[in-house]
């Protein structure tokens, strides 16, 4: 059988071919870049490399999640397309047991944990018993053995869920350097952390584990998967974390409150009303639907809008680029100006920004955009030079702000 395996649940993304008992390639980056940007290319790549015909393929393994929100949309995005132009079944893999897969044989407990945020990881329990059935006198095989199968949870319930059980652990996975101290501090028990080989997300082992899958009948249709984000997302978590906010104002009685203004994450729905925005303050500047498309889509940027009566009248992006925070888009729409919408979705931003490991914020504006001046400074951002005639119609320099970490 053979199997096309895609991994973009984390800061890796990874590609492999497996056909039967045979890795034939596999292909794997953890750097600057974005599962949009290099996924198709990886695999493009692989099929070169190998003069693989897509056409030969029996299965799309993918991680289904947990993970990166977009880097599921894009992974499952990918594999849904491919099963369904090659008319072949999607093997969905835990992401949590593909990374304790990596220690194929390893009969201590093996914690994965992936960093959720909020101070929480994506965890999950396992080992890995000898299979006596298939007993060959000195050769083993091995079955991996779920004792806690992959939950969202606090640092201090892993930690406690591990010295119940009492015996030595390995820890691997992208949340073990963010909460390593904490864990020192935790744990109770021996403990070791896998080596950088084996510590993070790997197609080679998720395409392994899916044959085991398929073999077992653990397939389903391109129309029938899904990813599994094991949590709410964080629109969801808002209105569940606070039911009474507004007086309960769902979405279609936004319009009988014409005052209210909503702050949140850019959806793929929100990208028309955007860019419309964008067209009529910037005109020839604007970013175009399939730039904020892309944009939206990548692991190091956060975008947001603001909602007033059901109509996006905000929109803000910012980048990060090796811990400097670009912040690429402002607008807001001409007739709701002068109503703190710029101020409140960029404060929202920037504080989101330090989740993604922004420490310090830049950004250009018009020299004669007074109104946006006082705006950056208020929040904080200090003019540190000009860039003469960086605008065009009119044209115009570019007073360059940036707001530095004090810390």
């Amino acid at each position: 059988m053979k199997i096309l395996g895609i991994d973009t649940s984390g800061l890796v993304g990874a590609v492999a071919v497996a056909d039967g008992d045979t890795l034939v390639s596999q292909f794997s980056i953890q750097y600057k870049t974005t599962h949009s940007e290099i996924l198709m290319p990886m695999l493009d790549d692989i099929c070169r490399k190998i003069n693989l015909d897509l056409k030969s393929i029996d299965a799309i393994a993918v991680a289904k999640g947990p993970g990166s929100f977009t880097g599921l949309r894009i992974g499952s995005a990918t594999a849904k397309g491919l099963a369904l132009a090659l008319d072949v079944p999607i093997i969905p893999v835990p992401t949590v047991d593909g990374i304790a897969y990596n220690l194929y044989g390893l009969e201590k407990i093996i914690c994965p944990m992936m960093d959720a945020r909020r101070n929480q990881v994506y965890t999950g329990l396992y080992t890995f018993v000898p299979n006596t059935s298939e007993d060959k006198g000195c050769e083993r095989s091995f079955d991996m053995q779920v004792i806690h199968e992959q939950f969202a949870t606090s640092i201090d319930d892993i930690a406690e869920k591990i010295n119940e059980i009492g015996k030595p652990v390995v820890l691997l996975g992208d949340g073990i350097p963010v909460y390593h101290d904490k864990l020192e501090e935790l744990l109770k028990v021996p403990y070791s952390v896998a080596p950088m080989h084996q510590n993070r997300q790997n197609a080679a082992a998720l395409v392994a584990l899916a044959a085991k899958y398929a073999s077992e009948g653990r397939t389903v249709s391109a129309d029938e998967f899904a990813p599994d984000y094991l949590r709410l997302s964080q629109a969801e978590r808002e209105a569940k974390e606070n039911p009474n906010k507004n007086h309960e104002l769902k979405r279609q009685d936004m319009r009988k409150a014409p005052g209210l203004v909503r702050i949140r994450e850019m959806t793929p729905e929100d990208i028309e009303d955007a860019a419309i925005l964008e067209k009529t303050n910037l005109g020839k500047e604007a970013w175009t639907r399939n730039q904020l498309t892309v944009a939206m889509t990548r692991d190091d940027t956060i975008y947001l809008v603001a909602e007033k009566a059901g109509r996006v009248v905000g929109l803000c992006g910012v980048q990060n680029i090796s811990g400097d925070g670009e912040v690429t888009n402002v607008s807001v729409a001409a007739d709701c100006r002068g109503e703190g919408i710029g101020y409140k979705m960029l404060k929202q931003l920037l504080e989101r920004g330090r989740g993604i490991g922004i420490k310090d914020y830049t950004l250009e504006v018009r020299a004669g955009n007074t109104s946006a001046i006082h705006l950056y400074e208020r929040l904080g951002f200090v003019s540190e030079g000009i860039r003469p005639g960086f605008y065009d119609d009119p044209r115009e320099d570019a007073a360059i702000y940036w707001k530095r970490n004090q810390e």
